[in-house]
């Protein structure tokens, strides 16, 4: 048996590359998978047992053709099936002598599906109907084929394909079908090309097929012949076998599909099955008459038959429904005839969209809605209509100059003769020629030369417009063309020099400074007596501006930007006028339409100008004192002498040489106090304090690295029977990226009996090793970096003391310096109660004996 399971071990690592080793392992829980439908016998797994004197093993569980070798291989004796939930639940042990020395362990087994079944279809045969002119894409019918593989793998995973098309008559598939769903439908060329064979037209009510149906025609054209019952009538009989035939697609299919199912989505080592669907081609009746042309103004009897539709049910309720909420003059009957109940008026509306709808009695759509367009054809009912039109033509205009175009407009279809319109000038008032039309266009042009304003200042045209209707429809319009003076005189400056104006320096923008004129004797109103103005020098940078007042024709001179003593005093402005209006050939501007004026700007006393917009500066915290953090600039306009001083909060750290405005630290500065400093400039001028401006200067400390990382606590005690770790913590008066994190080390460069663990950026555990003998204050230093590097040694004391319950430090009295012990203390205090007493025995005494010699008295006093 075992030889066996080697030999399948071989072939499966030369088949999978996977060896006997591969499938060996230690003996405990396991899941292993397993394939179905294997030879047998199948090499599983085989356990190997890490107690010694193993000499067979045991499986128990849900078996069904599992074993066990006496070398722990666990195989099949025979062949596993895949189900959607099917697992093997089994236990494994090791045994000596039949007793069990290692385990049980559980082992699952789960089966792997393998692809062993092909795709089953739900049908031998399906049956499908089609209907001509069905869209391409739109399913008829479905097949459906399920496989009893895994269906969460590939081998479950069903693909459909056409594989043959009968008859194949048209070179091209006609049909196609969805690969994953099944629905077949029809190709874009067999949309064009399926057609049904023919058949009766079958009326409300009729059974398709039916012998009575059938018989209903034969009576209809069909006269009997010697009264031969049509059940002995060969071409009835034949006529009824046909039409059944023709109905029924399993017995006479117009065409037959062969259809693939195949699993592993298609691929080539798939395994497959096949079914035929029949298809039979329906006479599609439900055929779009449209588009539909209809005359407007159309004399006839109405409602008029415009067109029939016909349902494939015959038993169809017809309706129209109007897309638009207008008068809706369409009707359709029972038998699906649409009626036009009105005339039309093309003009009035020039298109309808019919929607007709087939249902059946409960208002279920038959058939899709149909959507059939009505044309309105125009007919010539209406005549050119005149626009206004006035048109202008100058005095010196060429022979051949476009004036204009007749303004005219027909209201019927400008895509018809109906609406294509001809010009032709009938009479012009004075009658002298002096215009043409052109035919088809409408423009009118100058036919001759000569206009004058004072003799002529207007022309009246007839012209009569026609349209190519048949009959012609004509309309006479007016036109009149008015005589415009040209510009053939110049704008003259009522004097050509306009002297001196003064203004202040300090003029605000918009102040008018002088008002200038100049006349133009052309006509009145027109562009060539319109007079414009403007500065032609003088001044280069647009310091001024000229205004015309179109009531008046005056110019008005205004300062426009801010005006400058210093840069510039004197303004010697040459001012033209000019028209709009072209000048005519020949005529130019002179000296006639230039004027001039002297603009004197005078001095006014202003304050001192900054030439620094913003005064912002960085400086780092560690400059020295008396550095010079920077040097404010500014000038007096009038050239004065200025000096500086400073005002604010930021004073007292900062000063200024008033004479040249170099800004200094005054003290050291100090970033951890303060980050920013504002203070404010002032510069005034040494005669006239009064004259002043002031600026704002911003200096941001610019942090250094000058402070290194500090314990916050000096020291801390640590219990000898509890010797829990200490926290320590640092903090850094620098900022990022001066400060955290911090990197904490004993200053030791070894230490037996501290250790220092980092927990974060800010602090450490400081841990006591070995147990202390005694009480004793032991200095530990900590050296702590910044995130810079910078760093130092901190001075560290640690306390290790017997503790109280509480977990506070005591030592016992002894052992305290300095502080007497219990017995000295209760001897201390009775020496002086005992001391009290005597002095006072001592005074009652004294205060009972009498006195008798004063020496005696002395004596006593001394004692």
């Amino acid at each position: 048996m075992m030889k066996h399971l080697l030999l399948l071990g071989l072939l499966l690592n030369s088949a999978h590359g996977i060896g006997l080793e591969d499938l060996k392992g230690p003996l405990g829980d396991k899941e292993l998978d397993v394939p179905e439908a294997t030879t047998v016998p199948y090499p599983i797994y085989q356990f190997v047992s890490a107690v010694d004197g193993v000499t067979a093993y045991r499986v128990s569980g849900d078996l069904q053709g599992i074993g066990v070798s006496a070398d722990g291989w666990l195989y099949l004796t025979e062949p596993l099936v895949w189900s959607e939930e099917d697992t093997h639940s089994l236990q494994i042990e090791a045994l000596a002598d039949d007793v069990t020395v290692d385990g049980p362990y559980n082992v699952i087994l789960t089966v792997i599906d393998v692809n062993n079944n092909a795709p089953s279809f739900g049908q031998e045969v399906y049956t499908g109907e089609v209907m001509e002119h069905t869209p391409a894409g739109v399913p008829f019918v479905q097949v459906f084929a399920s496989d009893s593989d895994d269906h969460n793998s590939a081998n479950a995973a069903v693909r459909f394909s056409i594989v043959r098309e009968v008859p194949s008559t048209h070179n091209t598939p006609l049909f196609q079908i969805q690969p994953q769903t099944g629905e077949i439908s029809t190709t874009e060329e067999g949309a064009k090309l399926l057609r049904a064979r023919a058949g009766l037209m079958y009326s409300r009510g009729e059974q398709r097929g039916s012998h009575e149906a059938v018989e209903r025609r034969f009576k209809d054209y069909c006269a009997p012949v010697n009264d031969v019952p049509y059940e002995e009538n060969p071409f009835f009989t034949c006529v009824l076998r046909t039409e059944s035939r023709r109905l029924d697609a399993t017995t006479d299919p117009d065409y037959t599909l062969v259809v693939r199912a195949a699993d592993l989505d298609g691929a080539p080592n798939a395994l497959s099955s096949t079914t035929r669907v029949n298809v039979v081609v329906r006479q599609n009746l439900w055929i779009n008459p449209g588009p539909l042309t209809i005359r407007e103004n159309l004399k006839e009897d109405y409602p008029m038959k415009i067109a029939t539709v016909t349902s494939n049910d015959p038993n169809a309720l017809y309706s129209l429904v109007q897309k638009e909420r207008l008068t809706f003059p369409f009707t359709i009957n029972p038998s699906g005839e649409i009626f036009v109940t009105e005339e039309l008026d093309r003009e009035e509306k020039d298109m309808y969209v019919l929607v007709v709808l087939a249902q059946d009695e409960q208002g279920v759509e038959l058939e899709r809605p149909m959507e059939i367009p009505v044309t309105v054809a125009d007919e010539n009912d209406n005549a050119p209509e005149c626009g206004t039109s006035e048109l202008e033509v100058q005095e010196n205009e060429l022979m051949g100059s476009e004036v204009g175009n007749v303004k005219a407009y027909d209201a019927d279809d400008e895509e018809t003769q109906n609406a294509l319109l001809s010009y032709k000038l009938l009479s012009q008032s004075p009658n002298t020629d002096m215009f043409s039309v052109d035919t088809y266009s409408g423009n009118i042009q100058v036919a001759r030369t000569g206009f004058r304003r004072s003799v002529t200042p207007m022309y009246t045209l007839t012209i009569s417009v026609s349209d190519g209707g048949i009959p012609a429809r004509t309309t006479e319009c007016q036109i009149t063309v008015k005589v415009i003076d040209i510009n053939n005189e110049l704008p003259i400056f009522e004097k050509n020099y306009y002297g001196q104006v003064s203004v202040a320096e300090d003029g605000e923008p918009g102040s008018m400074l002088l008002t200038i004129k100049a006349s133009d004797a052309d006509d009145p109103g027109t562009g060539s007596s319109k007079v414009l103005y403007h500065i032609a020098s003088g001044d280069p940078d647009g310091v001024f501006s000229l205004q015309a007042e179109e009531t008046t024709g005056e110019g008005k001179l205004y300062v426009a930007k801010p005006l400058d003593f210093e840069e510039q005093s004197t303004y010697t402005l040459q001012i033209h006028a000019r028209n709009p209006e072209p000048l005519v050939q020949g005529l130019e501007y002179g000296e006639e339409s230039t004027a001039l004026v002297t603009v004197q700007v005078t001095d006014v006393d202003e304050p001192p100008v900054f030439e620094q917009d913003f005064l912002t500066v960085n400086v780092p915290e560690n400059v020295t004192v008396g550095a010079t953090v920077m040097t404010i600039n500014a000038h007096d306009p009038e050239g004065k002498e200025l000096m500086f001083k400073l005002e604010g909060g930021g004073a007292g750290w900062l000063d200024i040489d008033s004479a040249t405005g170099s800004l200094k630290t005054k003290k050291a500065l100090d970033y951890e106090e303060v980050k920013h400093l504002t203070v404010k400039v002032v510069a005034y001028e040494t005669g006239s304090p009064d004259m002043k401006s002031e600026k704002e200067v911003n200096i941001h400390l610019v942090d250094v690295n000058d402070n290194a990382p500090r314990l916050t606590t000096a020291g801390t005690f640590i219990c000898v029977n509890d010797r829990k770790p200490v926290l320590l913590e640092a903090e850094d008066k620098d900022a990022d990226p001066f400060g955290a994190p911090f990197t904490f080390s004993l200053g030791y460069k070894r230490s037996s009996n501290w250790e220092l663990k980092q927990i974060n950026g800010t602090s450490a555990l400081l841990s006591l090793k070995k147990v202390a003998i005694g009480e004793q204050k032991i200095p530990v230093p900590i050296n702590i970096k910044d995130n810079a590097g910078l760093g130092t040694n901190n001075k560290f004391e640690v306390h290790v003391c017997n503790c109280t319950e509480a977990g506070h430090c005591f030592m016992e009295p002894e052992r305290l310096s300095g502080i007497l012990g219990i017995g000295e203390t209760v001897g201390l205090l009775a020496g002086v109660l005992g001391f009290i007493l005597l002095v006072l025995i001592i005074a009652i005494k004294r205060s009972q004996k009498k006195p008798k010699h004063p020496e005696g008295e002395e004596a006593e006093g001394m004692m």
